[in-house]
């Protein structure tokens, strides 16, 4: 056993042990999520959360020494979301065509995405910090961490939060849509960006371009929204 931990502390010192690691645990989440025949309930990010959970707890291993070797893939982020544009570039005449739809979807989603969380929330006595900490949970997580931070309330908690909204809209969200009858990729693309963000983006994308190029778009006009009007909300409502 010590000849293991000796090990596992040689090898923590490498940046390359905790890359190497996180690209190991999606593959491995996009394997089982290829067999299990695309199932959005087999989400290889899930997956992979949990299995990079799950040995970092058991090796005792701290946040910030994870990212300190996995940083190169959190640059990463930056080029794929502007790698976005591509499919948007592509489809823009229909955005065009649905500018008016586009910009009231955007506003009902946006405020929708903060009221209900805030309001349920609410309802089940969560403090004024977790309130904060929620309403920005559709949002990507660097706009979303910002906008806590402003209000008061804790950036960590939201950053947990945006993840498993994300995880959970690309789960769930194209199961709702078909239960609910929304067939037009179009709307499927707004609701999965304004709701899921980035997770949920990916997720469109693997379905179809359209709904990918229109999920791009919600998501960027989503963070811009929210950003704009959370605070002035939180102010009107919460003094």
């Amino acid at each position: 056993m010590t000849g293991v931990r000796d090990i596992w502390v040689y090898l923590t010192a490498s940046p390359l042990l905790h890359l190497t690691m996180t690209l190991a645990a999606y593959q491995f989440g996009h394997v089982i999520y290829r067999r299990m025949n695309f199932n959005p309930l087999c989400n290889p990010v899930l997956i992979a959360v949990v299995c990079l959970v799950t040995v970092f707890w058991v090796s005792g291993t701290s946040y910030d020494s994870y990212f300190a070797g996995a940083q190169f893939v959190h640059f990463l982020l930056g080029p794929a979301t502007v790698a976005l544009a591509l499919p948007l570039y592509r489809h823009i005449a229909d955005v065009r065509r649905s500018a008016m739809a586009i910009g009231v979807s955007l506003i009902a989603g946006s405020l929708t995405a903060i009221g209900s969380a805030v309001l349920i929330a609410w309802a089940l006595g969560a403090t004024r910090n977790t309130l904060v900490s929620l309403a920005p949970k559709s949002v990507t997580a660097p706009v979303a961490m910002g906008i806590t931070e402003k209000l008061g309330g804790l950036p960590s908690l939201t950053a947990v939060l945006v993840i498993v909204t994300g995880i959970l809209g690309a789960m769930l969200g194209p199961m709702v849509m078909n239960a609910i009858g929304v067939r037009d990729w179009k709307a499927r693309g707004m609701a999965m960006g304004v709701a899921s963000h980035g997770i949920g983006t990916a997720r469109a994308l693997q379905v179809n371009q359209i709904a990918g190029a229109f999920s791009g778009l919600a998501m960027g006009l989503n963070a811009v929204a929210t950003a704009l009007l959370l605070p002035l909300l939180w102010r009107l409502f919460a003094g």
